[in-house]
């Protein structure tokens, strides 16, 4: 897949547990970071530990620039009463802005909800001075429901959050 500016290509599959130190290097990088609601210092072993529990309710799609991760979305799927709902989240490396693997991870995760398991609503929580991660999830129809206040602790202070969901109300046409 190629990406924009030239820069180069990246393929997207499903990550192994030994793509656990990419993931270590991606959660302990600030601007990673400073978009998650993780604790600085994320071990390796909680990094494989993520890795080992990501099973048949979620779904994992990674980045990869060479043998490099340089990006990962899950979709975990709710039970019961609300197996229709799915929960996204979506991290970037530091050094891959902008080039486009945002966009193509989260129309992996869209395909997958749309057309494989039939889930119509996609839920997330992102904080609400990420501009970046708010026009893209926009772009794929992301509506913000409410705002969380003083959700987080994050650099010393509270941030609030948007809750965003994304609602397909018919089923995708082929």
């Amino acid at each position: 897949m190629a990406t924009p500016k030239g820069d180069p290509e990246f393929i997207l599959r499903a990550p192994v547990i030994e793509d656990s130190g990419d993931l270590f290097e991606m959660s302990n990088m600030p601007r990673y970071r400073w978009g998650t609601s993780r604790l600085p210092f994320y071990s390796l072993a909680e990094c494989r530990a993520y890795m080992e529990r990501i099973g048949t309710q979620t779904r994992a799609i990674s980045a990869y620039v060479g043998p490099r991760m340089v990006g990962m979305a899950t979709l975990g799927r709710y039970e019961g009463r609300r197996a229709h709902v799915g929960d996204l989240g979506i991290g970037i490396h530091d050094e891959f802005h902008g080039r486009g693997i945002g966009t193509a991870l989260m129309a992996a995760i869209i395909d997958l909800a749309d057309n494989w398991w039939n889930v119509p609503r996609i839920e997330l929580i992102v904080y609400a001075d990420n501009e970046t991660a708010i026009k893209l999830y926009q772009r794929f129809d992301f509506k913000i429901e409410g705002t969380l206040r003083g959700s987080s602790f994050r650099d010393g202070a509270y941030a609030d959050s948007h809750v965003m969901a994304r609602w397909r109300t018919s089923p995708p046409t082929p």
